[in-house]
């Protein structure tokens, strides 16, 4: 959907003429009530669920969560699903050209916020018609949005599920950050983040860079009783793999190359593949942007760091949903977020999974948080049809 409207930023600039590409799944019932906004986290995007026509791979981020029948029943709910503004997976974006100055906008892209993104998100609910949210939804990044909706819009949020996130990031988070940031701005191909492709000069980009941050990241994602029971310390049994990545960057300076001596266990393997999809898919400058966004987020900032006054705006019903081993957003952090719903005597449900797949767990099929989570979207239905 377009929008030719400035979109005013909490940066006090403004982005005109942009674009938000989203998907919807279900049937909105004819009061307009039954709709939940999804959102996603750092490198997901609109593509909730199911396949797309002709292809036999790549489903939604969130397939086992949504769908007929699924926790989120898409037979009662219609559920929305945005890719955020600066984004690379169809939304306006540091590689889509300025409106103002026809030139590609690479690291000229405004800084936007998670505050910005639930911005964009309500216009977008306003061209659909849709008014009043049944729910909105979210893990991790995503959850820090859904809880800013409820902040933002407390008017249009009737319920909020906010899973596996925090109400800011702690000093370590942003650490972790700001290493994988600094990987791929001091990639030699990232030249100041103008690196796409002009008449003048073909793209190259900084996937060096985007492995390293991408490695970063997965680390944090994962326990140690994943990664333990999964690798441990298990040598490596194939060479091919290793031809393979040796093939794949030939090209690169010796420093940066693949070789079958330096990669000796598995793990190393796991991690080289994943941040070498990475590579492939993700904008560097989209991670510096998103990942920025997640370390200005704190809604108790203008709140003296007075967490329960910065949520005294909200009004929904709440669930709240940790993992035992997830150490990035560990449910310390969810239980700050209950206390201080509770202290403005909010409606909260909170459920502390004891599972051993680190932050990952939010995207995983573990029946006991299907279940919970499927509870909630059964008593919203029924407060809808009621």
């Amino acid at each position: 959907m377009h929008f030719e409207a400035p979109l005013p930023l909490r940066s006090g600039t403004s982005i005109r003429a942009y674009d938000l590409c989203f998907e919807t799944y279900g049937t909105l019932n004819a009061e307009r009530s039954n709709a939940v906004l999804e959102l996603h986290a750092l490198n997901a995007s609109h593509h909730l669920a199911g396949l797309y026509a002709g292809q036999d791979k790549s489903d939604g981020w969130w397939d086992t969560m949504i769908g007929p029948g699924k926790p989120l029943d898409t037979n009662r709910f219609f559920v929305i699903g945005v890719n955020n503004l600066g984004s690379c997976f169809g939304s306006t974006g540091p590689m889509h050209r300025s409106p103002d100055t026809g030139q590609i906008y690479g690291s000229g892209f405004p800084v936007v916020t998670v505050e910005d993104w639930v911005d964009a998100q309500a216009r977008l609910l306003d061209a659909l018609g849709i008014v009043s949210l049944a729910a909105v939804m979210g893990g991790s990044l995503g959850g820090m949005q859904a809880l800013s909706w409820t902040l933002q819009y407390p008017q249009r949020v009737r319920n909020a599920v906010v899973i596996a996130s925090a109400p800011n990031l702690t000093a370590e988070n942003i650490a972790f950050n700001e290493v994988a940031r600094r990987a791929i701005v001091t990639d030699p191909d990232f030249n100041g983040g103008n690196f796409y492709a002009t008449q003048e000069r073909a793209q190259t980009t900084p996937k060096r860079g985007l492995r390293i941050a991408r490695m970063i990241g997965h680390i944090t994602y994962l326990s140690d009783d994943v990664m333990n029971e999964k690798f441990g310390r298990t040598l490596r049994t194939s060479l091919a793999r290793e031809a393979q990545l040796l093939a794949a960057d030939a090209a690169a300076p010796a420093p940066f190359r693949y070789t079958t001596q330096d990669v000796e266990f598995q793990i190393e393997s796991y991690l080289r593949h994943q941040g070498d999809k990475f590579a492939e898919y993700f904008d560097a400058n989209t991670y510096l942007l998103i990942t920025r966004a997640l370390d200005y987020f704190d809604p108790a900032r203008d709140f003296g760091g007075d967490l329960s006054r910065a949520l005294a705006r909200a009004t929904a019903r709440f669930l709240l949903v940790s993992f035992s081993t997830d150490w990035r957003f560990s449910p310390t952090r969810s239980r700050e977020l209950v206390k201080a719903l509770l202290d403005n005597r909010r409606d909260v449900s909170y459920a502390e999974i004891d599972a051993p797949h680190g932050h990952d767990a939010f995207l995983l099929d573990d029946p006991r948080y299907h279940q919970v989570v499927a509870a909630t979207f059964d008593r919203i239905a029924q407060a809808l049809s009621s």
